[in-house]
């Protein structure tokens, strides 16, 4: 019989992972605030569970793909919170290290295991499954959520608990600093005359080649889309939990903290629900 899986969170990102795990085969019973969301998993072949208890019932291994630390927290915290010892709770939101740390230790104190296993690569390649999953954890207890994760990914082991969520937060500093860059360059050659397309065409060839000029550029910003599915709050989120750990354990980190202070103004202006290659339009407009 397929393994019970609670999945807590049917969002943009939980919503496509979950499917993928009930047509592996997993018997996926889960939760989510919105009720569109729940009927969406029921859809897909899966259980709507009533409420936080419903879900995590009798799971072996309870996956959470929330907003937060805060959120991951009072979700653990909450009084329908009961799972057997034993179980193993599977942390893929984008949380704090430190914390996720604290609340592994917490945890396992009642005989439950925590895992971190962040995700890269958007709601397309959470549909298709090919995420890029970070982990963080024993490598006994990471082998038993491997073959569950591998429906939704490749995973690699970063380290100890905690590690993915560091290395996720940390991938992001760097892909939203490069962004904001690439951007400003393309902007400044756009006013002396040059095309984008020839620009990126040259970019990709040469030293300057990244994720931005690959993907960000072409697929979502020269259409005028802006539907990476990839929020700016969310990623400005993610940077300032990088800058956070770099200040916590005493690493230099003047450029990232300019990089997010960029990107505050950014989420600032712009509407709340702007993708993160919206950064553009601001840039376009402050500097206008």
């Amino acid at each position: 019989m397929a393994e019970p899986v609670a999945f807590i969170g049917l969002g943009n990102m939980g919503a496509p992972m979950s499917a993928r795990l009930v047509r592996a085969g997993y018997r996926v019973r889960g939760f989510d605030l919105s009720p569109d969301a729940r009927q969406a998993l029921a859809d897909a072949g899966g259980t709507a569970a009533r409420d936080l208890a419903d879900a995590v019932r009798g799971a072996s291994v309870v996956v959470l793909m929330l907003p937060n630390s805060a959120v991951v927290a009072a979700t653990v915290h909450d009084g329908q919170f009961v799972v057997e010892p034993g179980t193993i709770v599977v942390d893929m939101s984008s949380s704090e290290p430190l914390r996720t740390r604290a609340l592994a230790a917490e945890l396992a104190d009642r005989g439950v295991t925590l895992v971190d296993a962040p995700v890269s690569g958007g709601v397309s390649r959470a549909r298709s499954g090919e995420l890029t999953i970070m982990t963080g954890g024993e490598p006994a207890d990471l082998a038993r959520v491997e073959p569950l994760l591998a429906h939704l990914g490749t995973t690699t082991r970063a380290g100890a608990v905690g590690s993915g969520h560091a290395v996720k937060a940390l991938n992001n500093l760097v892909s939203a600093t490069h962004l904001l860059v690439t951007s400003e360059a393309i902007l400044a050659g756009e006013r002396f005359g040059l095309d984008p397309r020839t620009m990126l065409s040259i970019f990709n060839s040469s030293s300057g080649r990244s994720g931005s000029t690959e993907n960000k550029w072409p697929n979502f910003i020269l259409p005028g889309t802006y539907d990476s599915g990839f929020g700016l709050r969310l990623m400005l989120k993610d940077m300032r939990i990088a800058t956070g750990l770099a200040d916590q354990v005493g690493a230099p980190d003047p450029l990232g903290h300019a990089a997010t202070e960029l990107w505050a103004r950014a989420a600032e202006a712009l509407e709340d629900a702007a993708d993160h290659t919206e950064i553009v339009t601001w840039l376009r407009k402050d500097r206008s």
